[in-house]
C-alpha cells in the first residue's frame, strides 16, 4: 500500500458545491474565525487524528476522502498540470490543501453546532445518508477503498455530519425573509463618457491632473454634454468618441458604483442626460437607457434575501466557533500531499450526497 503521505486536494473551483450555497460562504466564516482564534498545535492525538475542534475529530481517512474527490475535481476540468501552478512562491496544492483543512473544519463545527441545538436527522434522513454512503462505497474500487482507509459506514457518517451542517443553517435563517422593495433591489442600465482627471506614471500608479489640467478637463465636458442634449450626435457616438473608459454601458444596483455616479444615475429618468459628475476617475456625462429590469430586480431581490441569511448565520456561528477549542496535529498534517494514481479517479462524493439530499 502506498504513503498516506502522498494524498491531498480541494474539488474544482466551478463545479459541485456544499448542498447548499451558503455552505461555501461559511467556508470563509470559519477562516475568518480561525484567524481571530488561536490554533493549539499538540501531541497526544489518536491515531490517525489530523485535528480536533470541540469534542469533534477528524480522522485521516475522512480528510483524504475529500481531498481525493476535491483533486480529481480539479485534475478533471484543468488537467493534471494544474498543480504545478504557483502564487508568490505558494503553490497551487498548498493553498487548496488549506482551504479543504478549513471545509472540513466547518463542517465539524457546524456538526456540533446543531447538536449543541439539539437538531437530529429524522429517521429518513438517517436512511438516506446510509443508502448515499452504499451508492459511493460500491462506486470505489477496491484499490481506492483499501488507499483511502475507508469503510461504508464511515462514509455514511460523513454524510450524516454533511447533511447536520446544513440542517442547521436552515433551522437558523428559516426566520429570516425580509421584504426587498423594488428600489432597493432595482437594477438600471445607463451609458456614460469619462473624461479623466489623471494620468499613469510607469509604475501604473496614478498621477492627479493639476487644478488647471482639471478646469480644461470639465469644459470640455460640458461642452460634450451639450452636444449630448442637443441630440445632433447619438450618445454612442460621442461616447466612441471622447469616453476615455473602454466600456460605455453599465447594468448596476444600487451600493454597487462610486456613490456620486450612483446617486446621478438613480435620479435619471429613461433617456435623460445628467450633469458633468465628477468622480475620482474624473467627469462623467450620463445618459440613463432603462431605469428598471424585471428580471434582473427579482434577481437581486433573492441575493439580498440569502446575504441577510447568511449574515444572521454568521453572528451564531461566529459567536459558538469562538467558544471551541481547536488543536491541529501539526506532524500528520505535514505529511498529507496530494495522491497520483492513475487507478484513483473518484470524484463523485458530493454528488453523491447531493442525489439524496437535494
Amino acid at each position: 500500500m502506498r504513503d498516506r503521505n502522498r494524498y491531498g486536494g480541494l474539488r474544482r473551483a466551478a463545479g459541485r458545491r456544499l448542498k447548499t450555497a451558503a455552505a461555501l460562504i461559511l467556508c470563509l466564516a470559519f477562516l475568518g474565525a480561525c484567524s481571530r482564534a488561536t490554533v493549539v498545535f499538540t501531541t497526544g492525538f489518536g491515531e490517525d487524528e489530523v485535528f480536533r475542534i470541540g469534542s469533534a475529530a477528524c480522522t485521516l481517512p475522512e480528510l483524504m476522502l475529500y481531498l481525493t474527490n476535491s483533486q480529481n475535481q480539479y485534475e478533471e476540468v484543468y488537467g493534471p498540470e494544474v498543480w504545478k501552478v504557483s502564487l508568490d512562491g505558494v503553490t497551487l496544492e498548498e493553498n487548496v490543501k488549506e482551504m479543504v483543512l478549513a471545509k472540513v473544519a466547518q463542517i465539524k463545527t457546524m456538526y456540533l453546532l446543531a447538536q449543541d441545538k439539539g437538531l437530529e436527522l429524522s429517521e429518513q434522513e438517517e436512511e438516506l445518508a446510509g443508502q448515499a454512503a452504499q451508492s459511493y462505497f460500491q462506486s470505489l474500487s477496491r484499490e481506492e477503498a483499501e488507499l483511502l482507509g475507508v469503510s461504508q459506514e464511515s462514509i455514511a457518517q460523513m454524510y450524516r455530519e454533511y447533511a447536520l451542517a446544513d440542517k442547521v443553517y436552515q433551522d437558523i435563517i428559516q426566520d429570516v425573509n425580509p421584504e426587498i422593495s423594488d428600489d432597493e433591489a432595482r437594477t438600471i442600465t445607463v451609458q456614460h463618457i469619462l473624461l479623466k482627471t489623471y494620468t499613469t506614471d510607469g509604475t501604473g500608479a496614478r498621477v492627479a491632473y493639476t487644478e488647471e489640467m482639471k478646469e480644461d478637463v470639465y469644459e470640455r465636458a460640458c461642452a460634450i454634454r451639450e452636444q449630448a442634449v442637443a441630440g445632433e450626435q447619438s450618445f454612442t457616438d460621442l461616447a466612441s468618441r471622447y469616453s476615455e473608459d473602454t466600456t460605455v454601458t453599465y447594468s448596476f444596483g444600487k451600493g454597487e458604483m462610486d456613490k456620486a455616479f450612483e446617486d446621478a444615475a438613480f435620479a435619471l429618468e429613461t433617456d435623460e442626460i445628467s450633469q458633468v459628475i465628477e468622480t475620482e476617475s474624473g467627469y462623467h456625462i450620463i445618459k440613463c437607457v432603462n431605469t428598471f429590469d424585471r428580471e434582473q430586480t427579482d434577481a437581486n431581490k433573492l441575493e439580498i434575501v440569502e446575504e441577510r441569511r447568511r449574515e444572521a448565520f454568521g453572528q451564531e456561528y461566529d459567536a459558538f466557533v469562538e467558544k471551541l477549542s481547536r488543536s491541529l496535529n501539526e506532524e500528520l498534517w505535514q505529511q498529507v500531499a496530494f495522491l497520483h494514481d492513475e487507478n484513483v479517479t473518484t470524484d463523485s462524493f458530493f454528488e453523491v450526497y447531493d442525489r439524496y439530499f437535494p
